[in-house]
């Protein structure tokens, strides 16, 4: 397929205009009039007439080469590339300057391609000569063709790459596409070699990466640059404006209201207007929001989609589930931005237009890798869930631990169903140690600090170096780790969060004491400036226990609204969010930086503190008694023409 076909007449009417005028020619008023004559009848599809046009200023002027390429750009645009090769057969080349000189070359390295001549393209498309920046996009992208052909996948995919900031919607969707083809079919090994052998900023070290995910490789995940917080005061500027706030007037909230997924989605939609609430308080613009049911299936999500779009949306929160999000993906264009709230279940990159964010466990996973090594844990032992999050977390941290230099020296599936896992831990061959790990001796008879304190926790002494690394629920996890204590097993152990279910029970999670896990902020309220989880959490089940990831999920959804623009653009700015420090990658990926807790006496607490806890809000956003939900009317600080009432049930 020919990228950048799909810009149509834009790029042919820049590449004409800026020609009408070669250097060192001066054209009289008529000979510019009849020119622009010709572009115009090319801009509205009569191409026998430009193109006749055009020929016939060559005779009238004299100047036939100009005006034999402007025409023979008429017949490449029309599809019909070949009837311009005998206008190109008369063009005398070496008279040929600047952009003359430059569309010439381009049109007959098409032409050399079109007739399998890889060996000529490649000639015509690597030259020296300077190319001007309207047909800089068109060179690289026939040079990219020139070297596929030629059996330079790699030279081809970097020229690709060097291509992609540059373009926009469906040429920049199929670029990526080609990139990633054209790296996949060189293989996994040649692409992990090239990887290992490059410098960490090099620009094709993410896209080799990506290619080997799509390949089914786990790869290292490294964390995100997290330089500048969005939301900068700026100086002199009104008390509301922010640096990078750029809030729609419309937005639409995508999510299965009904089956499976009502729970879930109840409680992101709750957290979504929780923090609708509470931007009041800053008293920044808000958008009008409505809500859709995208009922669960990929028809339900493009009706759902297409009808927000058809309502005005200039922004679109949601679909949900991984098979919505691939159906909306799969469109040939998005007229509205998304920003979805999961990844597509095949693994693509973010369509045009698209923001990917969700919770995935492969995040927790390569950031335990990077604690663990943080920690001076270099070899560790993996025993995880049979649970689909599980596995998934499991590689993460494999390939992430082994790209930061440890050492994975045994990994157990646990048997579903059983309570003994006593093979599991003998299979593995961990070191034993007659004494208690540090950190997990018998709680002192002293009371627990309240759930809202944060304290600083000491890290855990690592054994020889060695640690465990475990991924599973709450009710195995007190299983595994007193049978890890009978093994006189005393190695350290990190875990991903869901070990912790999300509220304070003290004697079910004492066999936990002194394992550490990645988990929400917000959790805690160990992140400033958001509202008290502690608050909400009284007022709204969907904010507590497990449900509670989702809420602040559902906090940050609304949250990045305003700034995803400025994430996408400025590299290394991020959100404090509830779920994590959210970033944006170069693929239009939300990513998360988790904190770190750990159990003690039962209770979980973050091991590192908020030092501005005094600046969060103590105050929940208000709630209609009869359905739990905040209230999104003016009674809650909204105007009434910003109601965020559900629609009728047939939306």
């Amino acid at each position: 397929m020919r990228l950048l076909r799909a810009a149509g007449l834009g790029l042919l009417i820049a590449f004409v205009s800026s020609a009408c005028v070669p250097t060192k020619v001066t054209r009289s008023p008529q000979e510019l009039a009849a020119a622009q004559h010709a572009e115009q009848l090319a801009s509205q599809g009569q191409f026998d007439q430009a193109i006749q046009a055009y020929l016939d200023l060559g005779r009238q002027t004299g100047d036939t080469d100009h005006y034999n390429i402007l025409a023979a750009e008429v017949y490449r645009e029309e599809g019909a590339l070949e009837q311009a090769a005998p206008l190109l057969d008369q063009v005398r080349r070496p008279r040929l300057q600047g952009e003359d000189a430059a569309r010439y070359d381009l049109l007959r390295a098409e032409l050399a391609l079109a007739h399998h001549d890889a060996h000529t393209a490649l000639q015509l498309t690597t030259q020296p000569a300077p190319v001007p920046p309207t047909l800089e996009l068109r060179l690289l992208e026939l040079r990219a063709r020139a070297m596929e052909a030629s059996g330079d996948l790699w030279g081809a995919a970097r020229t690709r790459v060097q291509m992609d900031p540059q373009l926009e919607g469906l040429d920049h969707t199929q670029n990526r596409k080609q990139i990633l083809d054209l790296l996949g079919r060189l293989g996994v090994e040649p692409l992990k070699r090239r990887g290992a052998a490059m410098q960490a900023g090099d620009r094709m070290l993410p896209w080799i990466n990506e290619a080997l995910t799509q390949l089914g490789v786990p790869v290292a995940q490294p964390q995100p640059d997290l330089d500048q917080p969005v939301g900068t005061m700026l100086p002199g500027a009104d008390a509301n404006v922010r640096e990078g706030y750029r809030m729609p007037a419309n937005v639409a909230l995508l999510l299965p209201l009904g089956g499976n997924f009502a729970g879930a989605s109840g409680a992101i939609r709750q957290g979504f207007f929780a923090g609708y609430a509470d931007a009041a308080r800053t008293h920044a613009p808000r958008a009008n929001v409505r809500v859709y049911d995208s009922g669960g299936t990929a028809d339900g999500a493009l009706k759902a989609y297409q009808q927000a779009a058809s309502d005005g949306a200039q922004l679109i929160v949601g679909p949900l589930t991984r098979a919505e999000v691939a159906a909306v993906f799969g469109q040939a264009q998005l007229p509205v931005p998304l920003l979805s709230l999961n990844h597509p279940d095949d693994k693509s990159l973010p369509a045009a237009g698209a923001t990917e964010f969700g919770l995935l466990p492969e995040t927790e996973g390569a950031q335990a890798a990077d604690h663990m090594v943080e920690r001076g844990v270099h070899g560790a032992y993996v025993v995880v869930s049979d649970d689909d999050f599980a596995q998934r977390a499991a590689g993460a941290f494999k390939a992430e631990f082994e790209a930061r230099g440890g050492h994975v020296a045994g990994m157990a599936t646990l048997p579903p169903g059983k309570v003994n896992y006593a093979n599991a831990i003998a299979g593995l061959n961990m070191p034993t140690t007659a004494t208690p790990l540090a950190g997990t001796e018998p709680a002192e008879a002293a009371s627990s600090p309240a759930a809202a304190d944060v304290e600083a926790l000491p890290a855990p002494v690592a054994t020889g170096g060695t640690g465990v690394f475990i991924s599973m629920r709450p009710e195995q996890a007190r299983l595994l780790l007193p049978q890890l204590h009978v093994a006189h097993v005393g190695l350290p152990v990190f875990a991903t969060s869901h070990i912790y279910a999300g509220v304070d029970d003290a004697a079910a999670n004492r066999d936990l004491d002194g394992v550490e896990f990645s988990d929400a902020p917000w959790l805690f309220d160990a992140q400033p400036g958001l509202p008290s989880h502690d608050a909400i959490a009284s007022r709204l089940p969907a904010a507590r226990g497990t449900s509670a990831r989702l809420f602040a999920f559902g906090m940050d959804a609304w949250n990045l609204v305003p700034y995803l623009d400025w994430l996408r653009d400025h590299p290394g700015s991020y959100l404090p969010g509830a779920s994590g420090q959210l970033a944006a990658d170069q693929f239009g990926r939300i990513r998360r930086v988790l904190i770190w807790a750990r159990f003690q006496d039962g209770l979980a607490r973050p091991l590192t503190g908020s030092l501005q806890l005094d600046d969060v809000p103590s105050s929940a956003p208000p709630v209609d008694e009869g359905t739990r939900t905040p209230i999104p009317a003016s009674s809650a600080g909204m105007p009434a023409a910003t109601s965020t009432a559900l629609p009728p049930a047939d939306h």
